[in-house]
């Protein structure tokens, strides 16, 4: 692409958004090059870590490799897999029926790699043979290929498909740090896809704002209305829209209720949702319905927003997750030694949570590499204890030469910030 004019990488603006179909005057997101530039990175990883073959299980982790998408239902049920050896192209271990056929119809550039998946689990005492049958099929793969006998990198542990393959001879080791190192580095496309969803979510912001959000409505109503929104633009999956209100913000209930909503509430709604290529969109926004904040909110709110922003300024190459988390109040994270998800950053993309996770609770003393083409979803939070209500922000960036780069645009509230 001739950059002359625009200055910076396309993927890289905003506000450059393209359309979701194709057409045949303008380059938009290439699909054929997503696939490839996704398929070449778990390659890469797979070499770097010493691996034979990948055996995937994880519904994104196959989508990734072999550009295969069967609906959400299936992404982490053990009933389809995939193997990618070295040197060679994925192949689709699809399940039975119309479902394969349809992998067959959808995916032609899998070039005829699609074979029954044999399903295991929930075989009661038909278990143990089943998955010895998803071993020999596995092994099988292996063989043609000349890698039986590397190292074999899975996903996920399932104990009886581990005692499967081991028990057919195979070397099974742990395949997220290739998986995780492959897919936390965003292509271009990819960003494309999270600036698409980005616009949609922002959308669905300001409906929130200007039509849905009023006393009276309850918060499964606003639930249901993002979900409509978002299902009618094509997305693929509606993860979860939380919703809390008044005294569910304090402590903040990170699930909908049918609770009505009253004017002076403050709500906080957080939209997690699978955009129409493929890839999450998950940030976070606090309103005040039918009201002017209070002192005590309009300081929690600059608390929670500061802070925000605070560490989003860290996601610069060469920067590490320690300084990101330096910058992130005390809180649980730090009392328990443990993640709460709310001083706290995550980076996205086909997963909601991709590979890396930036926390008090371990970031301050096992500092990882911040890297370009990084994609996070960065969030924060004010309260306490005693508090009738409290305020919860977050924002999705991509981390380029520069620095960050937002992908969420719908504004704060400015009363808030005054």
């Amino acid at each position: 692409m001739d950059l002359s004019f625009i200055k910076r990488p396309h993927e890289y603006e905003p506000r450059r958004v393209y359309s979701t179909t194709a057409t045949d005057w303008q380059e938009r997101v290439n699909f054929d090059r997503l696939r490839a530039d996704r398929l070449a990175r778990a390659k890469e990883q797979m070499e770097k870590h010493d691996l034979g073959a990948l055996v995937l299980f994880v519904g994104e982790n196959i989508r990734y490799v072999t550009g295969v998408y069967q609906g959400n239902w299936k992404n982490n049920i053990f009933i389809r897999y995939c193997v990618l050896p070295r040197g060679a192209d994925p192949v689709l271990f699809e399940t039975i029926g119309s479902d394969m056929e349809c992998a067959k119809i959808d995916a032609p550039w899998l070039k005829g790699r699609i074979r029954p998946a044999i399903t295991w689990k929930w075989a009661e005492g038909a278990e143990e043979m089943m998955a010895q049958r998803m071993a020999q099929s596995v092994l099988e793969v292996l063989k043609e290929h000349g890698v039986e006998k590397e190292r074999i990198g899975i996903d996920i542990m399932d104990m009886r498909a581990y005692q499967a393959l081991t028990g057919v001879g195979l070397n099974i080791v742990n395949a997220w740090p290739a998986m995780s190192a492959a897919r936390v580095i965003k292509t271009p496309d990819e960003i494309e896809l999270l600036k698409i969803s980005s616009a949609y979510a922002d959308a669905a912001m300001w409906r929130i704002k200007h039509e849905w959000l009023k006393p009276g409505v309850k918060e499964s109503y606003i639930v249901a209305k993002v979900n409509e929104f978002l299902y009618e633009e094509g997305f693929d999956f509606v993860y979860d829209i939380i919703v809390a209100s008044g005294g569910n913000t304090s402590p903040y209930r990170r699930w909908h209720t049918d609770k009505i909503i009253r004017q002076g509430d403050l709500v906080i709604v957080d939209i997690n949702a699978v955009g129409p290529g493929g890839y999450f969109v998950d940030y976070v926004r606090c309103f005040k319905v039918a009201a002017k904040p209070t002192p005590q909110e309009k300081d929690l709110y600059k608390e929670c927003y500061e802070s925000l922003y605070a560490a989003i300024e860290q996601f610069k190459p060469g920067n590490t997750t320690k300084d990101v988390a330096e910058k992130f109040p005390v809180y649980d994270d730090d009392k328990y030694g443990s993640v709460s998800l709310q001083q706290f950053a995550h980076s996205i993309g086909l997963s909601l949570y991709e590979g890396m996770w930036i926390s008090r609770a371990y970031s301050l003393q096992y500092p990882a590499e911040i890297k370009q083409n990084m994609c996070f979803a960065v969030e924060t939070f004010a309260g306490k204890p005693g508090l009738t209500q409290t305020v919860r922000l977050e924002e999705n960036l991509v981390v380029t030469d520069k620095g960050p780069q937002l992908l969420t645009l719908f504004p704060f509230e400015e009363d808030f910030l005054s």
